[in-house]
């Protein structure tokens, strides 16, 4: 399963837990991990059209998973998935979100953090959670004063902590919520299909 990093992981991972315990028919991506049924290649963001064909020569079954971003970037995703998609044994999506972030409900960020965060499908909710996980630091400066280099650690770590903690308070009825067209679960069934072939 190619995905863009690490953090793409712990997202699946967890979320595909939540989804299994719900409806046996979803795999539970982390347990197919640990027993060599599948292994996660994160390509690390980046050139995504050389990750399209990077797996093609092993000939197994791949799915690949691409977030949307912002255009010009969404275009140079499209055409990788279009390359995937005409390989036999697999498939190539985008999010229709931004990121997997994206996917996470703000009750979720809450329960996680006690803290409130309200995003669209495209806003960087990273971003968004470490500016607010900021404010509520007693006597710094504010967050447009910090070098760009310390805003973009802190929201790094408010990126892990989102698809750790985060995704792990998540419920079938808050995917349900911001997943209206059920992507993630058409995912996994897909998944579950090119495993099968």
């Amino acid at each position: 399963m190619v995905v863009e990093g690490t953090n793409d992981i712990e997202f699946l991972r967890r979320i595909s837990l939540m989804l299994h315990a719900d409806d046996s028919r979803l795999p539970n991506l982390a347990e197919m991990e640990r027993q060599g049924e599948l292994i996660f290649v994160p390509f690390g963001g980046g050139h995504v059209r050389a990750w399209a064909e990077r797996l093609a020569p092993l000939a197994r079954p791949e799915f690949h998973l691409y977030d949307h971003e912002l255009p010009p970037e969404t275009e140079l995703r499209l055409e990788a998935a279009t390359s995937v998609n005409l390989r036999p044994r697999s498939k190539a999506v985008l999010t229709k979100k931004r990121c997997l972030e994206n996917y996470l409900h703000p009750d979720a960020i809450l329960a996680a953090g006690g803290i409130h965060v309200q995003f669209d499908a495209f806003d960087c909710v990273a971003e968004l959670t470490a500016r607010e996980l900021y404010r509520q630091r007693p006597g710094e400066i504010a967050w447009q004063l910090q070098a760009r280099r310390s805003q973009s650690r802190m929201t790094n770590r408010a990126k892990r902590w989102l698809n750790t903690k985060a995704v792990e308070q998540m419920t079938p009825a808050m995917l349900g919520e911001q997943d209206r067209d059920g992507e993630i679960t058409t995912w996994m069934l897909a998944i579950n299909e090119l495993l099968a072939s």
